[in-house]
């Protein structure tokens, strides 16, 4: 039976993921024991296992927050995703049962029909199931367990997603290469599907989390020049020194 730190840990995780705490949020002890109606010491717990899953981090001045990734380890944790879950299709291609089959086709033509209704939220769940259904039909563990934990890391940053006016239909097309390739048990080109697929949308979020980052920093820049502009100016003081000047005094005399 999971611990009230547990239970905590696996709601505070789905805020993380579903966006509800974006990357740099403060979580507060006080304010979370509140929320969930319990003594500080499971939430204390709970963080910490947080952290230990790289969701949180602890900050000088500031506690504990949701994680912040710069640019650089950003890019390179999209790019160990790339590669292990194009690894994971190329398994699955080979592994996967008749029956996981069927139903990763399943998942595969239901989510057609959202992409034709437009429906987003319905279609990232189909989204999530269908990679869930290739991570576990490579039928290898420690894979699996990676993938998912660097997927965890990557959760607060999937609201950088690509900014295109047809992207549940270009999701869909990517989909169905994935999903071909593998149904027909050819390895290699369900990799080359998969690792393509998650290419695109690794350089999509990045360019997107750069220009928030870019357009963060002109906003801060301009709030910074407004409150420079509205201190009153310092009156400059100029000392003047002040010099003695002797004048020479006239003397009477008298005449004789």
């Amino acid at each position: 039976m999971p611990t009230i730190a547990a239970k905590i840990q696996s709601l505070i995780s789905e805020q993380i993921i579903s966006g509800q705490f974006k990357p740099g949020t403060r979580l507060d002890e006080r304010v979370l024991a509140q929320q969930f109606n319990v003594s500080r010491t499971p939430v204390r717990e709970a963080l910490r296992q947080l952290a230990s899953r790289g969701l949180t981090q602890l900050l000088p001045m500031r506690g504990v927050v949701v994680m912040e990734i710069s640019l650089k380890e950003l890019t390179e944790i999209l790019h160990a995703n790339c590669e292990l879950e194009a690894m994971c299709a190329r398994l699955a291609a080979e592994s996967m049962t008749a029956m996981e089959k069927t139903e990763l086709q399943y998942v595969h033509e239901r989510s057609n029909e959202y992409v034709a209704q437009g429906d987003l939220d319905k279609y990232l769940d189909a989204n999530r199931e269908l990679h869930r259904l290739i991570l576990e039909g490579a039928h290898n563990s420690v894979i699996t367990r990676m993938v998912a934990e660097i997927r965890d890391r990557l959760s607060p940053y999937r609201q950088y997603h690509p900014a295109e006016t047809d992207r549940l239909a270009t999701s869909h097309d990517a989909h169905k290469d994935i999903v071909e390739a593998i149904l027909s048990g050819n390895g290699e080109q369900a990799y080359i599907a998969m690792r393509a697929h998650n290419a695109h949308l690794g350089n999509a979020a990045l360019r997107a989390l750069r220009h928030a980052k870019e357009q963060q920093q002109k906003q801060e820049h301009s709030v910074a020049e407004v409150a420079t502009a509205a201190k009153p100016a310092r009156k400059r003081v100029v000392a003047t020194k002040k010099v003695a000047t002797s004048r020479p005094v006239a003397r009477k005399t008298s005449k004789a």
